[in-house]
């Protein structure tokens, strides 16, 4: 048996919690109905020798894209949704989504609606998947509504694989270079070392810096990974907090070599997509507004979201708040604009997101085509430093034979 923590309330409308043992919810939602009361809220007390690794609980995108699209089906053809939680809970091979899924079944079989089970686990379903769920439950249109969250879920899968697919093999080659140097500097080196005791004399300050390199990297290689840990984890930490979200997302968007221009794209495709996912779907306007500036992905654009969300409550525009915004090009806010004329903004911010997506698939086929050229000069550079490095001393000894 497990402990839950349930929130009521009787027919007075007084409210009552507490805990219970009991076997499921469903089971504690019988109890308190024999009691006369009416349930509000029922959740697993969690122990404190529980563990949540998060990297180990991941689950991938095409997972839930699947999920999102049978569910809508299953929904489509009349199943109810408590069947149709059952069916994926069966089937599905993610063992930590099907946990969810677990979960998510339970609070709709005590009276919760499949919004307000869903929220309950935001780390696997977004506000965006639960706030268009909430307007397709209360539109009568749920399918719809969970097809058009596939739809997103699938856009933003494929412009993720993309942009991976792209830069995967300009990092496999960085990658073996580095590798190459690492070998080069911890074997080869102390090969020259041992020759250059041999000669004598002072050696240049070049070969001095690389037999330098090499006695860092052979003798104090723990102090190396320790220092890379160490600063990985404290990069992470201060991205994590309110100044570096801001610095970083700013800093990404001015990369040289295209690759600010990329990230401003992904953000521009990411941000009209779920607007566009949001307000087809009859999500309120200002709460699809929120949600959008929450899930952009970049401070940037969430803080001209919040401009925006200003100017709407005071019975403005979305598009004159755009138009100040460095963040949002020229086209992106007319567009905005004449699809506010129109009455067909989805259909505008759609289109936006479709272009954007494009120009995100050719800008990293080209920024690919560029850092080729630049690999083969960094990697050849690093390889010709240790060799002129190595071989300046055996001509300094051979001047000195002539």
């Amino acid at each position: 048996m497990a402990t839950y923590v349930f929130k009521a309330m009787d027919m007075t409308g007084a409210k009552a919690s507490g805990e219970v043992e009991a076997d499921s919810k469903q089971v504690v939602a019988d109890q308190l109905k024999q009691r006369g009361l009416i349930v509000l809220d029922i959740a697993g007390k969690h122990g404190s020798k529980q563990l949540n690794i998060g990297f180990l609980n991941r689950i991938k995108p095409q997972d839930l894209t699947i999920l999102t699209r049978q569910l809508a089906t299953m929904v489509s053809s009349g199943m109810t949704i408590l069947r149709s939680l059952y069916v994926l809970e069966a089937q599905t091979e993610n063992k930590k989504l099907a946990e969810t899924l677990v979960a998510v079944r339970k609070d709709v079989e005590a009276g919760l609606p499949l919004s307000d089970s869903l929220e309950r686990h935001p780390k696997v379903f977004n506000q965006l998947f639960v706030a268009m769920t909430r307007a397709g439950e209360t539109g009568g249109m749920l399918d719809q509504s969970l097809e058009r969250v596939a739809s997103q879920l699938e856009s933003a899968d494929s412009l993720r694989r993309q942009v991976r697919a792209a830069m995967a093999y300009p990092l496999v080659v960085m990658g073996f270079a580095f590798s190459v140097l690492i070998a080069l500097v911890v074997f080869l080196v102390p090969v020259f070392v041992g020759v250059f005791k041999q000669f004598g004399g002072d050696l240049p300050t070049i070969t001095k810096f690389t037999v330098g390199l090499s006695h860092v990297m052979t003798g104090y290689w723990w102090a190396l990974i320790l220092g890379s840990c160490g600063t990985v984890y404290a990069f992470r930490k201060w991205k994590a907090t309110a100044s570096g979200i801001r610095l970083w997302d700013t800093f990404k968007l001015r990369i040289p070599m295209k690759i600010g221009d990329i990230v401003q794209k992904i953000a521009l495709a990411r941000w009209s997509r779920t607007l566009s996912a949001l307000i087809s779907a009859g999500v309120p306007l200002m709460a699809a507004l929120e949600i959008t500036g929450k899930t952009a992905g970049n401070w940037c654009i969430e803080k001209a979201m919040g401009d925006v969300i200003e100017s709407v409550r005071q019975g403005g525009t979305i598009s004159d708040p755009l138009k100040a915004a460095s963040v949002f090009p020229g086209m992106v806010s007319h567009m905005v604009g004449v699809g506010e004329e129109t009455g067909a903004m989805d259909t505008m911010l759609s289109k936006i997101a479709d272009f954007y997506e494009d120009q995100v698939n050719a800008a990293v086929k080209q920024l690919a085509s560029i850092l080729e050229p630049v690999m083969i000069i960094v990697v050849g550079g690093m390889v010709g430093f240790i060799v002129i490095s190595m071989y300046m001393p055996l001509f300094k000894v051979y001047d000195s034979i002539k």
